[in-house]
């Protein structure tokens, strides 16, 4: 079985879907491993360790996606991409089907066998596979680290010869895997932490770390399925966002991490909240290629209202390629070796795993949720 490991095209992306560690392994296994030139640079990977991995290299592209059994990404493929592969291939990568229905249409159209990495179940059995959460984590770290770098005083209390300096105030919105990940960092550096999410059971989880917990008491269910947030009632928003305002007022930093596939990000920082907020403060819009939860975030861009930062980073995850590249190598390989089986892709539908994470197969899409949005899209035109 031929696996190509391919140059992500996309302005900005640094990751790399393989790294040489974890390609040796997969050699050891009897895996036809092809690398294409240059795929791990902005990883800070070389080809050369890639060759002593046991990996082939190539410069042609066009044999890299034409010629494989299986092609292995971070981003989304580009149009010109899709045209490449023949039909039968399985591409693996982050493919925002919900997002992006037209480039799923695209990959049944060319009848290749593809895995969205987003669509991995949340359970104990696919925890390993897990790239959304892995990713999350990165940029729930690096968003508290541009945050401190912004931000106009000390994150930890000190005592100095001048006096005491207070510990700065750090309020997260949103306790999943990014959010725990902000608290933990922003605890580690020394601020005060509290935190919000309307689901009730990631309470301890908050408090574990050493943040305190700010719950809000709703009278209808807030987890999805898998464990995320869920969209709640306009009644259930407005609740909410009484809360939010009082503890964003008070905080030198906000970080926000609330996201629905497919959909806008909610607006959990409204205009007013950031006129409120103390001047040299700072938020971190984790959302901002969905829309933002702050009013005012501008995707990719630093702006200022008020007198507040408010940052809209992108792909925090491709700022830190080296442990990125490592852990999403790491759910790659084991998502590849849970496929695979003496030598050969085999695609047990009945299996949550694959069910839930095969989105086209035979020219057919098989997730239900991106058919109703073509459905809506084509209905719409």
């Amino acid at each position: 079985m031929k696996i190509a490991l391919v140059k992500e095209i996309e302005v900005g992306e640094n990751r790399v879907a393989l790294i040489p560690d974890t390609v040796a392994r997969l050699v050891k296994q009897g895996l036809e491993i092809w690398v294409e030139t240059g795929a791990g640079e902005g990883a800070f990977f070389s080809d050369r360790a890639y060759e002593e991995a046991g990996a082939q290299l190539s410069s042609d592209t066009a044999m890299l996606w034409g010629d494989s059994d299986v092609v292995l990404k971070v981003s989304l493929p580009k149009e010109q991409e899709i045209n490449q592969m023949r039909e039968g291939t399985t591409l693996i990568s982050f493919l925002n089907p919900l997002g992006k229905p037209e480039l799923v249409q695209q990959l049944a159209n060319c009848k290749v066998t593809a895995f969205g990495m987003e669509l991995i179940p949340r359970t104990s059995r696919a925890q390993s596979m897990d790239a959304l959460s892995s990713q999350a984590g990165v940029a729930g770290y690096k968003a508290v680290l541009i945050a401190a770098a912004a931000l106009p005083k000390f994150f930890p209390m000190l005592t100095t010869a001048a006096g005491t300096i207070k510990p700065a105030k750090v309020f997260v919105i949103g306790a999943g895997v990014a959010g725990l990940q902000a608290i933990a960092t922003a605890r580690r550096l020394g601020a005060v932490v509290e935190a919000f999410d309307i689901r009730p059971a990631v309470k301890e989880e908050v408090q574990s770390l050493g943040a305190r917990f700010v719950e809000v008491t709703l009278d209808e269910d807030t987890v999805a399925e898998g464990g995320y947030a869920k969209e709640v009632s306009e009644a259930s928003k407005q609740r909410t966002q009484e809360l939010i305002a009082e503890h964003v007022q008070q905080a030198d930093i906000v970080i926000t991490t609330a996201q629905v596939p497919g959909k806008k990000a909610p607006l959990l920082v409204s205009e007013e909240m950031v006129q409120q907020m103390k001047p040299g403060s700072v938020i971190v819009d984790l959302a901002a290629e969905q829309g933002g939860n702050c009013a005012g975030t501008e995707a990719g861009k630093d702006v200022v209202r008020h007198g507040v930062t408010i940052i809209g980073p992108i792909n925090l995850p491709s700022s830190m390629p080296v442990n990125a590249s490592q852990m999403y190598a790491k759910n790659i390989s084991t998502l590849l070796q849970y496929l695979i089986k003496e030598g050969q892709l085999q695609l047990n539908f009945d299996d949550d795993i694959i069910a839930s994470t095969c989105i086209t197969h035979g020219g057919e899409i098989l997730n239900q949720r991106v058919k109703d949005v073509l459905a809506q899209m084509s209905a719409a035109v």
